[in-house]
Protein backbone atom coordinates (compact mmCIF):
# COMPACT_ATOMS: atom_id res chain seq x y z
CA UNK A 1 0.00 0.00 0.00
CA UNK A 2 2.74 2.41 0.80
CA UNK A 3 4.09 1.91 -2.66
CA UNK A 4 1.06 2.61 -4.38
CA UNK A 5 0.43 5.65 -2.49
CA UNK A 6 4.11 6.43 -3.70
CA UNK A 7 3.22 5.62 -6.88
CA UNK A 8 0.54 7.50 -7.38
CA UNK A 9 1.58 10.62 -5.51
CA UNK A 10 4.30 11.23 -7.78
CA UNK A 11 1.70 10.54 -10.90
CA UNK A 12 -0.71 13.92 -8.98
CA UNK A 13 2.06 15.33 -8.91
CA UNK A 14 3.10 15.39 -12.63
CA UNK A 15 0.19 15.47 -14.46
CA UNK A 16 -2.30 17.33 -12.06
CA UNK A 17 -5.79 16.24 -11.24
CA UNK A 18 -9.05 17.40 -12.08
CA UNK A 19 -12.56 18.61 -10.49
CA UNK A 20 -12.95 15.18 -9.03
CA UNK A 21 -10.73 15.42 -6.36
CA UNK A 22 -11.46 19.36 -6.21
CA UNK A 23 -14.93 18.60 -5.62
CA UNK A 24 -14.25 15.35 -2.66
CA UNK A 25 -11.93 17.82 -0.85
CA UNK A 26 -14.88 20.17 0.63
CA UNK A 27 -17.03 17.05 1.10
CA UNK A 28 -14.36 15.22 2.87
CA UNK A 29 -13.93 18.67 4.96
CA UNK A 30 -17.29 19.28 5.24
CA UNK A 31 -18.94 16.19 6.67
CA UNK A 32 -16.04 14.36 7.87
CA UNK A 33 -16.19 11.56 4.85
CA UNK A 34 -13.00 9.56 3.95
CA UNK A 35 -11.40 11.67 0.88
CA UNK A 36 -11.29 8.47 -0.93
CA UNK A 37 -14.60 7.41 -0.52
CA UNK A 38 -15.47 10.87 -1.56
CA UNK A 39 -13.06 10.73 -4.67
CA UNK A 40 -14.70 6.92 -5.49
CA UNK A 41 -18.33 8.58 -5.30
CA UNK A 42 -17.66 11.43 -7.49
CA UNK A 43 -15.63 9.67 -10.00
CA UNK A 44 -18.15 8.13 -12.60
CA UNK A 45 -19.53 11.63 -12.64
CA UNK A 46 -16.29 13.29 -13.22
CA UNK A 47 -15.89 10.62 -15.67
CA UNK A 48 -19.16 11.66 -17.70
CA UNK A 49 -18.70 15.61 -17.01
CA UNK A 50 -15.12 15.36 -18.91
CA UNK A 51 -16.23 12.62 -21.73
CA UNK A 52 -17.01 14.89 -24.03
CA UNK A 53 -13.38 16.55 -24.13
CA UNK A 54 -11.52 13.49 -23.00
CA UNK A 55 -13.37 10.45 -23.62
CA UNK A 56 -11.20 9.11 -26.52
CA UNK A 57 -8.12 8.23 -23.72
CA UNK A 58 -10.93 6.24 -21.26
CA UNK A 59 -10.34 3.60 -23.86
CA UNK A 60 -7.34 2.69 -21.60
CA UNK A 61 -8.57 2.50 -18.63
CA UNK A 62 -11.25 0.05 -19.72
CA UNK A 63 -9.06 -2.08 -21.01
CA UNK A 64 -7.03 -2.19 -18.25
CA UNK A 65 -10.12 -2.89 -16.18
CA UNK A 66 -11.07 -5.80 -18.52
CA UNK A 67 -14.01 -4.37 -20.40
CA UNK A 68 -14.88 -6.97 -23.08
CA UNK A 69 -14.71 -5.86 -26.09
CA UNK A 70 -13.37 -2.96 -26.13
CA UNK A 71 -11.22 -2.80 -29.25
CA UNK A 72 -14.25 -3.33 -31.30
CA UNK A 73 -16.37 -0.22 -30.42
CA UNK A 74 -15.83 2.90 -31.36
CA UNK A 75 -14.70 5.67 -28.90
CA UNK A 76 -18.12 6.79 -27.40
CA UNK A 77 -18.95 3.25 -26.51
CA UNK A 78 -15.47 2.54 -25.00
CA UNK A 79 -16.07 5.40 -22.83
CA UNK A 80 -19.53 4.61 -22.02
CA UNK A 81 -18.64 0.92 -21.17
CA UNK A 82 -15.28 2.57 -19.26
CA UNK A 83 -17.24 4.44 -17.13
CA UNK A 84 -20.05 1.35 -16.52
CA UNK A 85 -16.89 -0.57 -15.06
CA UNK A 86 -16.05 2.24 -12.88
CA UNK A 87 -19.39 2.30 -11.65
CA UNK A 88 -19.32 -1.52 -11.23
CA UNK A 89 -16.53 -1.53 -9.35
CA UNK A 90 -17.44 1.02 -6.91
CA UNK A 91 -20.46 -1.06 -6.29
CA UNK A 92 -18.62 -4.36 -5.71
CA UNK A 93 -16.97 -2.75 -3.16
CA UNK A 94 -19.88 -0.56 -1.38
CA UNK A 95 -19.04 2.66 -2.49
CA UNK A 96 -22.00 4.55 -2.53
CA UNK A 97 -23.46 5.45 -5.55
CA UNK A 98 -24.41 8.84 -5.13
CA UNK A 99 -24.22 11.40 -2.33
CA UNK A 100 -27.78 11.18 -0.67
CA UNK A 101 -27.96 11.90 2.54
CA UNK A 102 -24.60 13.46 2.72
CA UNK A 103 -24.89 16.33 1.05
CA UNK A 104 -26.85 19.13 1.71
CA UNK A 105 -27.95 21.47 -0.76
CA UNK A 106 -27.51 24.93 1.24
CA UNK A 107 -23.75 23.87 1.01
CA UNK A 108 -23.72 23.62 -2.59
CA UNK A 109 -22.94 26.30 -3.57
CA UNK A 110 -20.22 26.90 -0.77
CA UNK A 111 -18.61 23.67 -2.24
CA UNK A 112 -19.16 24.32 -5.32
CA UNK A 113 -16.83 27.95 -4.74
CA UNK A 114 -14.05 26.20 -3.07
CA UNK A 115 -14.14 23.13 -5.81
CA UNK A 116 -13.43 25.74 -8.09
CA UNK A 117 -11.06 28.11 -5.94
CA UNK A 118 -9.10 24.33 -5.67
CA UNK A 119 -5.62 23.59 -6.30
CA UNK A 120 -6.63 20.69 -8.36
CA UNK A 121 -9.40 22.38 -10.78
CA UNK A 122 -7.09 23.30 -13.46
CA UNK A 123 -5.86 20.16 -14.35
CA UNK A 124 -9.35 19.32 -15.00
CA UNK A 125 -9.41 18.05 -19.00
CA UNK A 126 -12.68 20.28 -19.79
CA UNK A 127 -12.74 23.84 -18.52
CA UNK A 128 -15.32 24.42 -15.94
CA UNK A 129 -16.95 26.97 -13.57
CA UNK A 130 -18.95 27.08 -10.59
CA UNK A 131 -22.74 27.11 -11.99
CA UNK A 132 -21.24 23.35 -13.68
CA UNK A 133 -19.72 22.21 -10.54
CA UNK A 134 -23.01 23.15 -8.74
CA UNK A 135 -24.78 21.09 -11.37
CA UNK A 136 -22.79 18.13 -11.26
CA UNK A 137 -23.30 17.98 -6.73
CA UNK A 138 -27.13 18.12 -7.19
CA UNK A 139 -26.57 15.61 -9.89
CA UNK A 140 -25.52 13.66 -7.21
CA UNK A 141 -27.99 13.94 -4.88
Amino acid sequence: MALGQYIAGMGFSNVGLGIVHSMAHGLSALYDTPHGVACAIILPYGLEYNAPVAGKRYRAIGKAMGVDGIDYMNDDEAAKATINAVKKLSADVGIPADLKGILKEEDVQFLSESAFADACCPGNPRDTNVEEIKALYRSMM
